[in-house]
């Protein structure tokens, strides 16, 4: 209540029935939400633009709208991150929020833990438009020399990938995207790698991730392995027999023969080639069962690029 002692009427910033614009083209890294009053598509606000009912904070960056400097009102408030973990790339730890730059190439943002990055892109015009033929090619269709190329990619970022062109598939209205799967979080043992994918029921982005077992641990293992004569590499190998797998003190329903990669004489490491996906079940003492899915590899090829696990940097 005011000093008057009447209450202050709150200005109302939804109106129905829904009259919307047309859709924005938000900048890369901001979200296209659906407003307060679940009408219109807008542009999220982003952290200490001012936000109310209608213009929301971006919720995949963990943003809220705090009200608390706009008292007695609380009409208009200001986009701020919630309390949250911090996140930690290469040894160097960065607030929940803050903006980082680790590659002249991306712009990250920490947000609960995780890492986001896009593309840093100057948009340039082609000096002039493409050359128009006929012949062999449609009519009409643009002919571009490799410099063009280069100028119209750069207009173009919003559809290239975070980190590298990717097919496109449309299933059920849906523009199936992905980005690749992160290296396996260990060299040894059973670990995790995981994508942002919007593969899924609402077409929406989220994140995925796999269980994945490039060599087991036990050095006695490696020792075994035989390399062809005249040959510097083994690129795969297999136990003598199918085992369970044990993950988080849970060990699995099933026996496992998996196709592990192999070792090399030589300073060369060897990753996997090809794979595909499974699903296992994993049964715990006294406390039920869970199912993951797990990367089962088919080949591994050779090479002298190692770099360290959880390097999403590695291919630049």
């Amino acid at each position: 209540p005011s000093e008057t002692g009447e209450a202050h009427q709150r200005k109302e910033v939804c109106h129905w029935p829904c009259r919307c614009p047309p859709v924005p083209t938000c900048t890369p890294g901001v979200s296209l939400v659906k407003d307060g009053c679940g009408c219109c598509k807008i542009c999220a606000k982003q952290s200490g633009e001012n936000c109310n009912e209608a213009d929301v904070c971006d919720p995949h960056k963990g943003l809220y709208c705090d009200y608390s400097a706009d008292e007695p009102r609380y009409e208009t408030g200001v986009c701020a991150y919630l309390i949250a973990v911090g996140c930690e790339l290469n040894g160097v730890y960065y607030l929940n929020g803050q903006t980082f730059q680790p590659n002249p190439l991306y712009k990250c943002l920490c947000i609960s833990g995780a890492i986001g990055c896009t593309p840093v892109f100057i948009p340039r015009l082609a000096a002039r438009p493409c050359g128009r033929v006929t012949g062999r090619k449609k009519p009409g269709q643009p002919i571009c020399g490799p410099g063009q190329h280069k100028q119209l990619q750069a207009t173009n970022y919003r559809l290239m990938s975070a980190y590298r062109s990717l097919p496109l598939v449309l299933k059920k209205k849906c523009l199936v995207q992905a980005t690749p799967w992160t290296p396996c979080s260990r060299t040894c043992g059973i670990g995790i790698s995981s994508r942002v994918t919007n593969e899924n029921s609402k077409c929406e982005m989220k994140k995925e991730k796999r269980l994945c077992f490039i060599q087991p641990c036990l050095s006695t293992a490696l020792k075994t392995i035989k390399i062809p004569k005249g040959k510097t590499c083994q690129p795969t190998f297999q136990l003598p027999t199918a085992e369970k797998l044990v993950f988080s003190g849970c060990s699995t329903t099933q026996s496992y023969k998996l196709t592990f990669c192999g070792v090399c004489l030589d300073k060369r490491c060897c990753i996997p080639n090809k794979s595909k996906m499974i699903t296992v079940q994993f049964e715990c003492p006294n406390e039920g069962f869970f199912r993951w899915k797990m990367m089962w590899i088919t080949s591994c090829v050779c090479q002298r690029i190692c770099s360290a696990p959880g390097d999403i940097f590695s291919e630049l």
